[in-house]
């Protein structure tokens, strides 16, 4: 739902489509969609520079980057299911994932992840497996939309 680009931070705050319904063998799902910001431990305006943004744009974004991170946690208090995104290409030992993952746990909400960007050469679906082997860990495409009934079935089993 957010645009997407090189550089980091691109979703910096809240969007939200309600009343989404899919449609899977003969099943039916309407939800509300939450998309979040990526929830960072840290976020600094420099950063932003080597993208070749001013020190003023970079400054103004990390500070939204920074609000919008807050937000999305704030907003995990109204959340049934979550599905945690993961770039299958980098490490998925990271302390935000951890974080994030634990913090689902602590308020049992149910999480499917979906391990992104299988479409690529570096992709390593099996390393986000072995570090979160208790859940449903599903390689997905957001670009080329690829494996999207894996991930179907996986969240309707999730959801129901």
């Amino acid at each position: 739902m957010s645009a997407v680009s090189h550089i980091p931070h691109e979703t910096r705050e809240v969007h939200v489509k309600e009343q989404i319904v899919i449609k899977h063998k003969g099943k039916e799902l309407t939800f509300n969609l939450i998309d979040t910001p990526g929830i960072a431990t840290k976020i600094d305006y420099e950063d932003f520079m080597k993208y070749k943004l001013s020190k003023k744009r970079s400054k103004q974004r990390a500070k939204e980057a920074t609000k919008g991170v807050v937000e999305a946690i704030q907003w995990l208090d109204d959340m049934d299911v979550v599905i945690v995104v993961l770039d299958s290409t980098e490490n998925p030992y990271s302390q935000v994932n951890i974080t994030i993952i634990g913090n689902l746990v602590a308020r049992k909400i149910p999480l499917l992840i979906a391990a992104n960007k299988i479409d690529l050469r570096h992709a390593k679906i099996k390393k986000i497996e072995s570090a979160f082997p208790q859940y449903d860990v599903v390689g997905i495409s957001a670009l080329k939309g690829a494996n999207m009934e894996e991930f179907y079935e996986s969240l309707f089993r999730i959801v129901r």
